[in-house]
């Protein structure tokens, strides 16, 4: 058995995520502290408690994501998991990569948190809300889409955001452009292609600003390289150093999240296992209708750990 573990990104987040491992474990616990003395706030209050209205907000939803993970990562490593023997790669979806990268040692805790914090909050000073929009285009191929927003792109920013495998494309850009390229979709027999209800184009060339925030923010950080190769979401191929780490992430921000294609490169690479790690299922149903042949594990409470311990260490 082959295994790597993934990160989910935005969309996964929920009101209470979190509370039954901080509640059973002290390792979860002092994650969740951790995050909240490097944020300078009790984001654990918004995680566990809500409102969700606040913990959706972009700059709340990144960092809280992370510290999930982290948390169901602490726990392993205190009952005897250790990553660099046990898994071969990890990935994480969108801000996903930094959970990815702080749980293979690339960032520390604290210093990811406030990463996400800035990342969260450039991403949304980028664009004036209004300005931007963002659409799932179901059940076209990933060329035809290509296409709509290449057509699209006469009336502004139009292009692929997240290939989320599936028949799930997302694209982003600007409002009137995206419009349409949901329009072209449709006339070109998509299942769909529904308006997403987000607050900024996130993986747009819009994003400029915030990519350079970033840029900066990652330049100031201590990085290690990774103890396993990450499969970063831009090249959707494997990454062992830190400096090329840092510059895909700045890149990340303006590029797609290849998913489709990290997971097909799982599979290809005889990777039989892939473990989520932290809220949420989405990337485990994706992983499913991308590639049949690999087995996708949700691992976010205190009763999946006993589960993916045996797993794991048997």
């Amino acid at each position: 058995m082959t295994v790597a573990f993934t990160f989910p990104g935005q969309g996964s987040q929920a009101v209470g995520m979190g509370k039954d491992l901080a509640d059973n474990f002290a390792e979860a616990r002092a994650v969740f502290e951790e995050v909240d003395e490097a944020l300078g706030e009790k984001l654990s209050d918004v995680i566990f408690n809500g409102p969700e209205d606040k913990l959706t907000l972009t700059a709340n939803a990144q960092p809280a994501l992370m510290a999930v993970s982290m948390a169901v990562i602490r726990v392993l490593q205190a009952r005897g998991f250790d990553l660099k023997s046990k898994v071969a790669y990890v990935a994480g979806h969108s801000l996903g990569e930094y959970s990815a990268l702080c749980a293979a040692g690339t960032f520390s805790l604290a210093d990811t948190a406030c990463l996400l914090r800035i990342r969260g909050n450039a991403m949304q000073a980028a664009v004036p809300v209004g300005v931007g929009a963002m659409a799932a285009i179901i059940g076209l191929e990933h060329a035809d889409v290509v296409a709509v927003c290449a057509e699209a792109s006469a009336l502004g920013a139009c292009q692929i955001a997240n290939d989320n495998g599936g028949g799930q494309i997302v694209i982003s850009g600007e409002k009137a452009p995206v419009e349409k390229a949901a329009e072209l979709a449709t006339a070109k027999g998509a299942k769909r292609a529904i308006l997403l209800p987000v607050s900024a184009p996130f993986h747009s060339t819009l994003m400029a600003p915030a990519a350079e925030a970033m840029r900066e923010a990652l330049a100031g950080v201590a990085k290690a390289n990774p103890v396993v190769p990450v499969i970063a979401n831009v090249k959707a191929a494997p990454v062992t150093d830190a400096d090329e780490i840092a510059r895909l992430l700045v890149e990340q921000v303006t590029g797609q999240v290849r998913w489709r294609e990290t997971v097909e490169w799982f599979a290809a690479n005889n990777v039989t296992t892939l473990y989520e790690i932290g809220a949420g299922k989405v990337l485990t149903g994706l992983a499913r209708r991308i590639d049949k042949s690999v087995n996708g594990i949700a691992v976010n409470n205190a009763a999946d750990i006993d589960t993916a311990l045996a797993a794991l260490l048997g």
